[in-house]
């Protein structure tokens, strides 16, 4: 099983050299990715809606980040964990990812989600009612723009003519993995995506997400061999006793990678590069 690693955008800080020190200990201690969270806004409450970060919460620019930790590292993958597909413009975003995976060597793996938050929708002039059917076509959009020399589509939410992105990535196409747990998420996945991050604990109701993905690929006609699966471990507490159980589920249920995302701070360089080489021990066993 891939160990992936949980940039800490919220802790890094803005030194360059930190983001860099950590991005090479985790490349140094064999970790298979390194997955950068993605929020443009941070949210002040409002009208009985709360949000699940603080608005004095820091969250780097996904692509940005990955642009420079490209540069930084040589052979560990770069992920958007995960990149909140569509709040942005297909098109952008695939010469962006193209950028990263040319700068990279051909090492991004793009993770997409949906979304909780309508408040972010609503402040980039998003539609936050139609994010599912938009997220299903920009991953097509996506592909063609990747693998082909000029793209005519035209779609629901696209209407694309003799366009193309140049210079097209390394990775043609660049692997697209879906995160979420809704049972909308699963079908489009099975339809469309490399892999699935689950982004929820494994347990009974893993289980069953997963007999839906399972079902749902052999629908489609794709083989679960080939498809990817990362168990993500959202934790509130530094317990590595907890996290070596959360590994042992996930690995019983298929789980081809494990990312630990921790939900509380680490406020130095010291405690998360540490945090690094305890979850790595804990995998290793």
């Amino acid at each position: 099983m891939k160990i992936c690693a949980f940039f800490p955008t919220r802790d890094i800080g803005r030194d360059p050299v930190k983001v860099r020190d950590w991005s090479q200990a985790a490349e140094d201690l064999g970790y298979a990715s390194i997955e950068v969270p993605d929020h443009v806004f941070g949210a002040a409450p409002r009208d009985g809606w709360s949000p699940r970060y603080s608005d004095q919460d820091p969250f780097h620019e996904v692509f940005v980040m990955l642009g420079y930790l490209a540069g930084a590292t040589t052979t560990i993958e770069l992920t958007t964990g995960v990149l909140i597909l569509p709040q942005r413009q297909t098109g952008v975003v695939a010469k962006q990812a193209a950028e990263v995976d040319i700068l990279s060597g051909g090492r991004l793996r793009l993770g997409i989600g949906v979304g909780w938050n309508p408040v972010e929708y609503q402040a980039l002039g998003m539609e936050w009612s139609h994010r599912g059917a938009c997220q299903a076509e920009q991953v097509e959009v996506l592909r063609q723009l990747w693998t082909q020399d000029l793209v005519t589509y035209q779609g629901k939410f696209h209407d694309l003519r003799a366009v193309n992105i140049t210079p097209p990535p390394v990775q043609r196409p660049i692997p697209v993995w879906f995160g979420g747990s809704s049972d909308a998420v699963i079908k489009r996945a099975a339809r469309w995506g490399d892999g699935w991050m689950p982004i929820m604990n494994p347990g009974v109701t893993a289980e069953k997400k997963l007999a839906l993905l399972r079902s749902e690929l052999e629908y489609h006609g794709r083989d679960e061999a080939e498809f990817g699966l990362e168990g993500w471990l959202r934790v509130d507490t530094p317990e590595p006793d907890a996290w070596a159980s959360a590994v042992a589920d996930w690995s019983k249920l298929g789980a081809t990678r494990v990312l630990l995302y921790p939900m509380y701070r680490m406020t130095s360089l010291d405690e998360q590069i540490a945090t690094l080489r305890r979850f790595k021990e804990v995998v290793a066993g």
